[in-house]
């Protein structure tokens, strides 16, 4: 039997951002002060980003003209919260308006709660160790989830949880900059009850919304020796968080490589594969390995959506084939029964790639910041736009 290649009616097409990355002027959470810290990792500070906050129209013409259905972007707590219990209206009225803009589009807005970035006030008090923030988040959620409820589509708590207590609290390159293995595990519990207490809050406040997490999934192979590494990696960075999805309405897939695990942990690129600026392996296969992992974990009852996925890259012509390959993946998922819901690319335009600063690409849209500001979509985003409009993969 030949190969799929045509997608199911109904399969959503996105991309996505957060507001750190592209609004400018987030001064007020934990990220602006790491990133102007003395001996930062931050090879530069965001400052301007891609100036959305002001650009919001340009951004969801854009997703327009590609003919997308879904967009995900993130909302900034430090906006819309900037001391504790101290609520900014028009803070959440620009989210708002940004959710019409996309419906008035025939986008679908998907709203996610927290991408990485937390208020400075709640910084201060312990953050993501102190389980009172679980409380915290649980408060925000319902509050802004009940101003946004009748324009949202579909709600992420959480941006890849494990990312900040792994890259946060070992590696210490995202803040507070600690690198201690029971902090570590802390925050992962905190993490969990937080995003329980936001699917309750945000069902509450927003009763039909359909509420899920945004997991960072890494496609693990073992080589001989490394069955106990990678049952320890998988413990500490997806089964943890994997395990807290139980009565969810779907799961958001994240996925960018492939990551080989030996008797000793975490191994080199494999010698003749080709590896990427940021010093990963080019593994488009990934993601179809990822959701397969996923499906199998939930026991097949949680919808799958691909939340995340792209490469960071200044040849667009691999961004494409990288792209062409993922989705082969989806399509042999979707051949086997396993329930994607659809496909979201990350990201809508380049921007700040947090410690990396500027230089990684992943956009479908290039952004001259001298310009300024202005936007120019390359040929990976025709490409995409024409996959969107045959939901189909085409040459």
């Amino acid at each position: 039997m030949a190969p799929m290649s045509t997608f199911p009616d109904g399969f959503l097409w996105g991309t996505a951002t957060a507001a750190h990355q592209i609004e400018g002027g987030n001064t007020n959470n934990d990220w602006w002060s790491w990133e102007h810290k003395d001996r930062t990792p931050c090879v530069e500070p965001s400052g301007d980003a891609c100036d959305s906050w002001h650009r919001r129209p340009e951004d969801v013409a854009l997703c327009a003209e590609m003919g997308l259905s879904t967009y995900r972007f993130s909302l900034e707590w430090s906006r819309i919260e900037p001391e504790d219990d101290e609520w900014s209206t028009a803070a959440v009225d620009h989210y708002r308006r940004q959710c019409e803009a996309c419906l008035a589009a025939g986008i679908q807005p998907v709203v996610t709660f927290h991408h990485f970035t937390t208020p400075r006030w709640l910084a201060e008090r312990g953050g993501w160790l102190e389980p009172a923030t679980a409380d915290r988040f649980g408060d925000f959620c319902g509050r802004v989830a009940a101003a946004l409820g009748d324009v949202m589509s579909r709600a992420c708590t959480i941006n890849e949880p494990s990312a900040v207590a792994a890259t946060g609290y070992i590696l210490g390159l995202f803040p507070p900059g600690a690198s201690d293995e029971r902090e570590f595990h802390r925050v992962n519990e905190v993490f969990v009850d937080a995003h329980r207490r936001a699917v309750d809050a945000i069902r509450a406040s927003a009763p039909g919304v359909p509420v899920g997490i945004a997991l960072a999934m890494t496609d693990y192979h073992v080589v001989e020796g490394g069955d106990a590494s990678l049952a320890r990696m998988r413990a500490d960075l997806e089964d943890v968080f994997l395990a807290a999805t139980a009565g969810d309405d779907f799961l958001g897939v994240q996925t960018y490589s492939r990551m080989r695990m030996g008797p000793h942990g975490v191994m080199p690129p494999e010698d003749g594969v080709e590896v990427l600026a940021l010093g990963y392996e080019y593994w488009p296969e990934a993601l179809e390995g990822t959701l397969r992992r996923a499906w199998e974990a939930t026991a097949g009852k949680l919808p799958l959506l691909v939340t995340e996925n792209g490469i960071g890259t200044d040849d667009d012509e691999q961004r494409i084939r990288y792209v062409r390959t993922a989705l082969q993946g989806v399509l042999a998922c979707l051949a086997d029964g396993i329930d994607v819901l659809g496909y979201t690319y990350w990201s809508l335009m380049d921007n700040f790639e947090w410690a990396l600063g500027y230089a990684p690409r992943f956009g479908l849209v290039e952004v001259d910041r001298s310009a300024p500001f202005e936007r120019r979509r390359k040929p990976s985003a025709d490409w995409y736009a024409r996959v969107v409009k045959a939901n189909a993969l085409v040459d």
